[in-house]
C-alpha cells in the first residue's frame, strides 16, 4: 500500500489550531484536507479533498498519478471556485510535505486563511476528512477501477451527484451537505422538518 503522508521533511509545521473542534456549530470557520489513494488496474491514483467543516461539503478535490505539491494546490484552487473562504478561516491538514510547501503556505496567506496541522501520527486530529475517505471507500471505491479515467469519472459523479447533494449526515440533522449549506445561507429559512428513517 502506498503512503500518503510524508512528515519526514524540513518544511515549516503549523500549530494544531483546530484542536478537534469538529462540530458544525463551531464559530470558527474551517476547511479540512487530506490525501488518500485509490486502486485502479492501471496503478494507484491519489485523491486530495477539501471539506468545509460547517457544512461537510466537499468543496474541492484533485486526482493525480503522483503526490506532488500541485495535488493539494489544485484541490485548493477548485475549492475556492466553489466558495471564497472568509478571512481567518482555518485550513486543517496533516503534516505532509505538500501542505507544508512554500507555495501552499503562500496560497493560504494570499487567501487570508490560517494553517493548522494535526499532531504527528494522530489521525483523530483530522477525523472529518478521514471519515469522508472511509465513506467513499465503503460506498463508491469498493473495488479497483478498471482504468484511471473511470476512477476520475466515478469520483466526480460520487461527489457532485451523490455525496454533496443527496447523502444525509447525522451531524447535519440528517440533511445533505448542499441542503444544509442552503439553510445556513437562509435560502430556505424554515424548510419542513425531515423525518429520520
Amino acid at each position: 500500500m502506498p503512503r500518503t503522508t510524508d512528515s519526514a521533511h524540513r518544511r515549516a509545521i503549523a500549530p494544531h489550531v483546530l484542536q478537534r473542534r469538529f462540530g458544525v456549530e463551531t464559530a470558527v470557520p474551517a476547511w479540512t484536507s487530506d490525501i488518500t489513494y485509490l486502486a485502479t488496474r492501471e496503478g494507484w491514483l491519489y485523491l486530495a479533498v477539501i471539506i468545509a467543516l460547517q457544512t461537510r461539503q466537499v468543496l474541492g478535490y484533485s486526482l493525480s498519478d503522483r503526490m506532488p505539491d500541485e495535488l493539494v494546490l489544485n484541490a485548493l484552487r477548485n475549492a475556492c471556485h466553489q466558495e471564497t473562504p472568509s478571512r481567518g478561516t482555518l485550513f486543517h491538514s496533516d503534516r505532509g510535505g505538500q501542505y507544508a510547501s512554500d507555495d501552499f503556505r503562500r496560497a493560504l496567506d494570499a487567501l487570508g486563511m490560517v494553517a493548522s496541522m494535526s499532531r504527528k501520527g494522530d489521525c483523530w486530529d483530522n477525523a472529518v476528512t478521514e471519515s469522508f475517505f472511509a465513506t467513499l471507500k465503503a460506498e463508491e471505491a469498493t473495488e479497483p477501477y478498471a482504468t484511471k479515467q473511470e476512477a476520475h469519472r466515478a469520483i466526480a459523479e460520487y461527489i457532485h451527484g451523490f455525496y454533496n447533494p443527496v447523502r444525509l449526515h447525522s451531524s447535519l440533522g440528517y440533511w445533505s451537505p448542499n441542503e444544509y449549506a442552503c439553510r445556513l445561507q437562509h435560502v430556505d429559512p424554515d424548510p419542513p422538518k425531515r423525518s429520520v428513517a
